[in-house]
């Protein structure tokens, strides 16, 4: 006798949703010569653009771009918040003239 096959049943699994942030991080003295950005691209499967940079010795001030799958971008953003980094998203004013 041949063994019976069953048939499978396939389940759609949700559909993974990319996500582009744009955040403004502000680091304290104690991680502005750390190399938080770069330990971020490699803990989190998240691509990052630096927008704009400022560097004191008092302050540093970035303008990144997070780009993912949402879960990962949202991930990324509360591992900065545990390190100490302060993340405001940024606010795009289009002005149309």
């Amino acid at each position: 006798m041949a063994a019976k096959k069953k048939a499978v049943r396939k389940t759609k699994r949700p559909a993974k949703t990319r996500k582009t942030a744009r955040l403004w991080l502000m680091f304290p003295p104690k991680l502005i010569t750390k190399p938080v950005v770069w330990e971020l691209s490699q803990k989190f499967p998240v691509i990052t653009n630096v927008r704009q940079a400022s560097v004191t010795g008092e302050i540093g001030l970035v303008c990144l771009e997070l780009d993912g799958l949402a879960n990962d971008v949202k991930k990324a953003i509360s591992w900065l918040e545990r390190k100490g980094v302060n993340v405001e998203p940024v606010e795009i004013n289009v002005i149309e003239s």
